[in-house]
């Protein structure tokens, strides 16, 4: 088991900035591929962006490729996603999530852990 635990979400303004952080403790999230997810109300979660183990590799969505970018820091345990230029769209809850295996890695059923989610809001 490996639990996550999300932080650093708001309400921010349209344009403005803000960066999740993704944590674990019992167990080292270096050890596990992760991503991040959103979901906004009445709508199903969907994919952000994600990073593999060791980060050299990352994937993107389109709606957020140029604005966002995933990290993560192995020797702190612990995922960020930095938000810019953020829009009203992206309002959301924003998940963690975690896979030991690198397939289907934008898929949203294929992750085995998941935080509690953060919310963000983006105001216009």
């Amino acid at each position: 088991q490996v639990h996550v635990v999300e932080s650093g979400g708001g309400l921010v303004q349209a344009g403005g900035s803000l960066k999740l952080s993704c944590a674990s403790s019992e167990r080292t999230i270096s050890t596990y591929n992760a991503g991040w997810f959103r979901q906004a109300p009445g709508k199903e979660r969907e994919f952000v962006a994600a990073i593999s183990r060791s980060g050299s590799s990352t994937w993107y969505a389109d709606s957020v490729k140029g604005r966002f970018t995933i990290s993560r820091d192995n020797a702190k345990n612990t995922v960020y996603l930095q938000m810019n230029s953020l829009k009203p769209e992206d309002t959301a809850v924003y998940y963690c999530a975690a896979k030991y295996t690198i397939r289907d890695i934008t898929a949203t059923n294929a992750f085995d852990y998941w935080g509690q989610g953060t919310q963000v809001t983006v105001s216009s």
